[in-house]
């Protein structure tokens, strides 16, 4: 192991311990709502794996109770793998810079699981986010929100410590400048066209291949995801905040890497956000009558990686 490899196997190793630990809080939560209510067990996750071996040509083998029984497993297995990924991708992330606020940085972890859960149900019709009452989006996003919190909080406690008795002197965070607020504005517009430029554009202009590899999957699913009609409007209840705190979230991080306060940054993001949400929405139902919806997300998808790039380069 040289050492130009120990710090980003370290940052994995450290994201799927968070990972793990969020997502065992999740079932926790989870489970406790079900004991409380008396509500049954979500069938999204079965119905997702019934669906993906569909479109993949595959059967789940055995007797039905035998399937009944896989089927079960692999739904489990499917989130557990979801919630260890994304504590993986925030840790490699986290290490390579993109350091958010506590409070930011816990609710942006928690969203990205919700996500990483929920688009591929609706991309594939399992479900119609659209048709989600206030009940149901709450279910789903108080127990993503304990894994955000909870990954977010592992991370920060696993990270190594200065040493003791360091003398090094940290540098006080500046106001933050004309050209940074622009900046961030920019990057927020960016994402009212795709949420995962938050994160995906400073890691594709940053200095680590291991997050820039995490930012262009995350960044290449959302544009295939984009695609589905099962996808909901950015506008939604569940759409629309998921943007304003991925705006926010990655101004802070060009904030962090000018040396800047964060607060206005975050705010010119969340505002670009949702002045691109708007924009964004406005422009796919103003082209979908002129040309096919495809044709005006693939415009979509140009402008907004090339303005997100534009603004998260250093």
């Amino acid at each position: 192991m040289t050492p130009a490899t120990t710090p980003h196997r370290s940052a994995l190793v450290s994201g799927l311990a968070a990972g793990a630990v969020g997502t065992t809080v999740l079932n926790a939560v989870t489970y406790a709502d079900m004991a409380v209510r008396g509500r049954d067990a979500s069938g999204m996750p079965g119905a997702v794996v019934d669906a993906l071996a569909d479109r993949l040509g595959l059967r789940i083998g055995g007797s039905r109770t035998e399937a009944a029984n896989r089927r079960e497993a692999y739904a489990a297995l499917s989130g557990t793998v979801a919630g260890v990924g994304v504590g993986a991708l925030v840790g490699v992330l986290r290490r390579a810079g993109l350091r958010l606020p506590a409070g930011v940085g816990g609710v942006l972890t928690g969203a990205a699981a919700m996500a990483a859960t929920d688009l591929p149900a609706a991309a594939l019709g399992v479900t119609d986010l659209r048709d989600w009452t206030a009940q149901d989006w709450l279910s789903d996003a108080l127990p993503h929100l304990a894994y955000g919190v909870t990954t977010h909080w592992t991370l920060r406690q696993l990270e190594p410590s200065p040493p003791r008795g360091s003398t090094a002197v940290v540098d006080r965070p500046v106001p933050a400048s004309a050209g940074l607020l622009v900046r961030a504005a920019l990057l927020g517009v960016a994402v009212g066209g795709r949420s995962s430029l938050g994160l995906a554009a400073p890691a594709l202009t940053g200095s680590s291949v291991a997050a820039a590899v995490g930012g262009l999957v995350a960044l290449g699913g959302e544009v295939v995801v984009d695609k589905q009609p099962g996808t909901p409007s950015r506008l939604s209840a569940g759409g629309l905040p998921v943007r304003l705190l991925a705006g926010a979230g990655g101004a802070a991080v060009l904030a962090g890497r000018a040396g800047s306060r964060r607060f206005l940054p975050a705010l010119a993001g969340a505002a670009g956000a949702a002045a691109g949400s708007v924009a964004g929405a406005s422009w796919r139902a103003s082209a979908g009558q002129r040309v096919p919806d495809w044709q005006s997300a693939v415009a979509e998808d140009v402008v907004a990686i090339g303005l997100g790039l534009l603004a998260a380069r250093r």
